[in-house]
């Protein structure tokens, strides 16, 4: 997956929000990600910031829209709003401490009651370059995961290590659901289409059978009449009504002619019953 430098052009535009206590690491993985930075001095995020880079993922040009909030308590009435419209998250701790760790289930709780239930949500064990002071170990940040049907992943923003992995990953899983939703979508309208037209079809031919009714009814003519149309009005529900009209009017224009007296009626359609019947001799 190679990163996309124009900016201005792109397929899709996905919002992704980390979230986590403070301290954890949320601004250097940001930087990192967006701008290959890492600031030892980063300072603890005021309210909320966002950054934007451009991936290519499978042939598509995806330009993320990174937003990162500040973890303290003070802010939580303005971070709530900010997760309105995010289909991806970072929910980040730090492994060197256990605390971090334990909220992470407060924040995932924050995340789902205000967002859509298919966003696409990775745990991030970030610092992992401070392996001699991991508090947090591998499999219970993967078991935790497993739990609550996360992705996983430990990244360390100080060496860069899996920071590009993990944001791409996020958005390749964004990008199959979205497209999946979009040929679903397409599927849809496609059946509604051949559902209405198949609705109109029938409409059509239940117009055409009224037709031959009340010309019965006028020139008083019997069953044996109706039964001679039957069958092709029955390939009529099954076939395109365009290719069946054509033959049913043609059939019913011969029978017009031939009845040219309304009181004998009767007798005229003995006559084009005998006429079928020497035809096929």
């Amino acid at each position: 997956m190679a990163a996309y430098k124009a900016e201005d052009d792109y397929d899709y535009l996905f919002k992704v929000v980390l979230i986590g206590d403070s301290g954890v690491g949320k601004s250097n993985l940001l930087s990192r990600f967006t701008k290959n930075e890492f600031s030892l001095e980063s300072k603890s995020t005021i309210g909320v910031e966002f950054a934007t880079r451009s991936l290519n993922v499978e042939g598509k040009v995806i330009k993320a829209q990174i937003w990162d909030t500040a973890g303290q308590e003070r802010y939580r009435a303005i971070t709530s709003a900010y997760y309105r419209g995010a289909i991806g998250a970072l929910l980040v701790y730090d492994v060197t401490r256990h605390t971090t760790f334990e909220n992470v289930e407060r924040w995932l709780k924050e995340l789902r009651d205000h967002t859509d239930p298919n966003i696409v949500v990775m745990l991030i064990g970030n610092k992992s370059d401070l392996r001699h002071l991991v508090a947090v170990s591998t499999e219970d940040g993967k078991s935790f995961a497993q739990r609550e049907n996360l992705y996983f992943m430990e990244t360390s923003a100080l060496e860069a290590t899996n920071v590009e992995n993990a944001f791409a990953e996020v958005l390749t899983h964004i990008y199959h659901i979205v497209s999946k939703k979009a040929v679903e979508a397409e599927s849809d309208a496609a059946q509604t289409r051949v559902g209405l037209s198949t609705g109109l079809h029938r409409i059509r031919v239940l117009d055409i059978l009224q037709i031959i009714s009340l010309v019965c009814k006028i020139f008083h003519l019997k069953r044996i009449v109706i039964a001679g149309f039957y069958s092709l009005v029955s390939s009529a529900i099954f076939d395109p009504w365009y290719l069946v009209a054509p033959q049913f009017y043609t059939k019913y224009l011969q029978l017009y002619l031939l009845i040219t007296d309304y009181d004998e009626g009767e007798n005229k359609c003995h006559r084009v019953s005998k006429q079928q019947s020497t035809h096929r001799m």
